[in-house]
C-alpha cells in the first residue's frame, strides 16, 4: 500500500484498504514523496491507526525531511541508509548521525514494545535488558505481517529512488511466498494447495492487446503450465491450448518453457476474460474480485459507417480488460450504451476509442443509473388463465415481496407440489425479468426478496412459460403496494483545496446537496471529505478548476444508493 507523506490517508487508500481486507492480503505500507513539503510520516502512520484500523508500524526512521530528505534509519539493523548516484540507485549504508542517535533509539524502542506482544522470547529478552537480534525480530515481523495482525511502515521518495531498494529487500524479507499463503478455498469442500504436482488451477486478472493479439496475465496456484498444453476455462465451457508462456519485465518477455504454482505470467494470444479460472482437472471457479455496479450510461455510435467494426473491436477489448466498464444493446431504440464508474471513466475510454482505434464517435450526454426498490411488504395472488382455442394457459402464483438488503433474493416455499418443481425455476425467471424495468421511472429494481409460497397448475394448459407470465405479473401487481421509491447514486468525494478557497469549494459542495464528512488541514491545503448525489457531480472537474485558480483537486468513488429526492 503506497501512501503520500503529504495527504496521507485519501479516499483511494481507504479503497484499497477494504478490497485487500476483503481478500485477507498481508501488506507492507510505504510512505512515498518524503522530500515533498509539509511530509510527516508520523502523523501519515496515525492516520493508518486511526482510519484504517491498522496496527501500523514504523521500520525507519528518516533522515531530514522534505527538500533536506537524505535517507533513513532502519530500526532493525540500526544503521543510516543513504542513497547516491545520479538516480539514487546505490544504497550505502553508514553509521547513525550523531545528532539522530536517542530519536532513532526511541524509534527502536516502540518497534521492540509492539514486536514483542507477538513473542514471548522477545518479551523476556527486554525484560532481561538483553540485546534482541536481527534474525528473531525479522522472524516476528514476518510471522505477525503474514496473520495480518501487522502492517510494517517504510518511508521514501519514489521519484528520486529513495527507499525503494529497502522496499523490494522488505517485499521479499516480510510478504508471503506462495507456500506461505492460506488454502484458497474455491467452495465449501474444495481446496486448492500450492502444489507443482496438483491439477492446474489459475487465475486471469489482467488482460492487455499488443501487436501480436490479447496477452493474458495470469496467477498459478495449483499446478503446472507448459506450452501446448490444454486448459477448461470455467467460464466459457471451453478448452483452449495455451501454446507460448512468457514472464514479463516492464515490456519485456522472457519465453519460458514451463509454469509452476506460484508463478505469475502472460500467455500469448489466449481468449479470455479478466477474472476467468483456467484449470486442467475437474472445472473450479476461483473466487472473482467484488466489481461494483455501474453508476453512470451514456450511448455511443460511430460517425463513419467504416468506423463501425473498429468501434465493436474496441468495445469487446475494454469489456474484457476492465470488469467494471459493461457494455448493453437497447431493444427500444438501438443504440449501444456503455457503463462505468464515473465520468471520468467513460471519459478516458472514449478517448482510448478515438486514439488507438482512430474512430470518431457520437456520444450522448452521461446518464445517470438509477434503480428503483420498495419499503414495505406486500402480497401477490395473480391467476394466469387463457384460452384461445386448443390448448390455452393456466399458471397461479401466491406470496408476497418484501425489503432486504441484497439485490434480489428469491425463496421458495411451496409445499405440496401445488406448483410442480420443473415450474419453480420459470417462476424465478418471471421474476427476476419484471425488476429489470419498475414501474416507477422504468429503472432497474433492487433490494426485493420475493417468497413463493403457493399456487396452482392445471395438467395440460400449465408450462414454463405460462407461469414465467405469471410471476412477472405477480411482481408487478405486488411492487405498485410497496410504496416504492427511486434511488440514486452517492459518491464518496475527496478535495484537496488551499486554504483560502476552503470556503468556495465547501459552499460549492452544499449548493450539490452534498453532505459534508469533516475536513482536515495540513500547513497550506485543506481536504474536505462529502457525500454527494452523482447527478449533481457532472462538470465538476471544470468547475473546480473556476472556483480555485486550477489549484485544487480531487477524487470521487461510488459509496452507495439512497432514496432520491427528486429525478430530473
Amino acid at each position: 500500500m503506497v501512501l503520500c507523506a503529504v495527504a496521507g490517508v485519501q479516499s483511494q487508500s481507504i479503497t484499497v484498504d477494504r478490497q485487500m481486507k476483503r481478500y485477507r492480503v498481508p501488506r507492507l505500507a510505504f510512505i512515498n514523496k518524503m522530500d515533498r513539503l509539509g511530509a510527516d510520516p508520523f502523523r501519515v502512520v496515525q492516520a493508518m491507526r486511526d482510519k484504517l484500523q491498522l496496527n501500523a508500524v514504523l521500520l525507519q526512521y528518516p533522515i531530514g525531511s522534505e527538500d533536506n530528505f537524505q535517507g533513513v534509519i532502519d530500526l532493525v539493523e540500526m544503521t543510516a541508509h543513504y542513497y547516491q548516484g545520479e538516480n539514487g540507485e546505490d544504497l550505502v549504508k553508514k553509521s547513525i548521525p550523531d545528532a539522530l542517535v536517542d530519536e532513532a533509539q526511541q524509534a527502536r524502542e516502540k518497534l521492540l514494545d509492539a514486536l514483542s506482544l507477538f513473542s514471548e522470547a522477545m518479551t523476556e529478552q527486554l525484560l532481561e535488558a538483553e540485546e534482541v537480534s536481527q534474525e528473531l525480530i525479522w522472524q516476528i515481523i514476518r510471522k505477525a505481517t503474514l496473520s495480518l495482525e501487522l502492517t510494517p511502515v517504510l518511508l521514501g521518495s519514489a521519484f528520486k529512488n529513495k527507499g525503494v531498494q529497502n522496499l523490494l529487500d522488505a517485499i521479499a524479507l516480510y510478504l508471503p511466498s506462495p507456500v506461505d499463503r492460506e488454502v484458497v478455498k474455491t467452495a465449501e469442500s474444495v481446496s486448492i494447495y500450492p502444489n507443482p504436482d496438483d491439477s492446474l488451477v489459475a487465475l486471469a486478472f489482467k488482460l492487455t492487446v499488443e501487436s501480436f493479439g490479447q496477452l493474458t496475465y495470469i496467477r498459478i496456484y495449483s499446478g503446472t503450465l507448459k506450452p501446448g498444453d490444454t486448459v477448461y476455462n470455467s467460464r466459457t465451457g471451453k478448452r483452449v491450448q495455451i501454446n507460448r508462456l512468457v514472464r514479463m519485465h516492464a515490456n519485456k518477455r522472457e519465453e519460458m518453457q514451463v509454469a509452476v504454482a506460484g508463478d505469475i505470467i502472460a500467455l500469448l494470444s489466449v481468449d479470455c476474460a479478466s477474472g476467468d479460472t483456467l484449470c486442467s482437472g475437474e472445472p473450479l471457479s476461483l473466487e472473482r474480485m467484488f466489481v461494483p455496479e455501474p453508476v453512470i450510461t451514456l450511448s455511443i455510435m460511430a460517425k463513419k459507417q467504416e468506423s463501425g467494426d473498429r468501434l465493436s473491436k474496441a468495445l469487446n477489448r475494454f469489456q474484457k480488460e476492465d470488469p467494471t466498464f459493461r457494455v448493453t444493446h437497447d431493444p427500444e431504440s438501438s443504440a449501444t450504451l456503455i457503463s462505468g464508474m464515473g465520468e471520468l471513466h467513460l471519459e478516458i475510454y472514449i478517448e482510448r476509442i478515438q486514439r488507438e482505434y482512430n474512430a470518431e464517435v457520437y456520444v450522448s450526454k452521461p446518464a445517470v443509473a438509477y434503480r428503483e426498490t420498495i419499503l414495505q411488504k406486500a402480497a401477490f395472488d395473480y391467476r394466469l388463465k387463457k384460452q384461445t382455442g386448443g390448448s390455452g394457459q393456466f399458471a397461479h402464483v401466491t406470496g408476497w415481496i418484501e425489503p432486504t438488503s441484497e439485490p434480489f433474493v428469491f425463496e421458495n416455499r411451496v409445499v405440496g407440489g401445488v406448483i410442480p418443481k420443473e415450474y419453480i425455476g420459470a417462476c424465478e425467471k418471471g421474476f427476476r425479468e419484471a425488476m429489470q424495468s419498475g414501474q416507477l421511472e422504468g429503472y432497474l429494481v433492487t433490494g426485493v426478496k420475493v417468497v413463493l409460497d403457493g399456487g396452482s397448475y392445471h395438467p395440460i394448459d400449465s408450462s414454463e412459460i405460462a407461469f414465467r407470465s405469471a410471476a412477472h405479473q405477480a411482481f408487478e401487481q405486488a411492487f405498485i403496494k410497496t410504496n416504492p421509491c427511486i434511488l440514486e447514486p452517492i459518491m464518496l468525494v475527496e478535495v484537496e483545496t488551499p486554504n483560502e478557497f476552503f470556503g468556495r469549494v465547501q459552499g460549492d459542495l452544499s449548493s450539490r446537496r452534498g453532505l459534508l464528512l469533516g475536513s482536515e488541514t495540513m500547513l497550506s491545503y485543506t481536504v474536505i471529505r462529502a457525500e454527494v448525489p452523482l447527478a449533481k457531480m457532472f462538470g465538476y472537474s471544470t468547475d473546480l478548476r473556476s472556483l480555485t485558480s486550477g489549484m485544487a483537486t480531487f477524487s470521487m468513488e461510488f459509496a452507495c444508493y439512497r432514496r432520491a429526492l427528486a429525478v430530473k
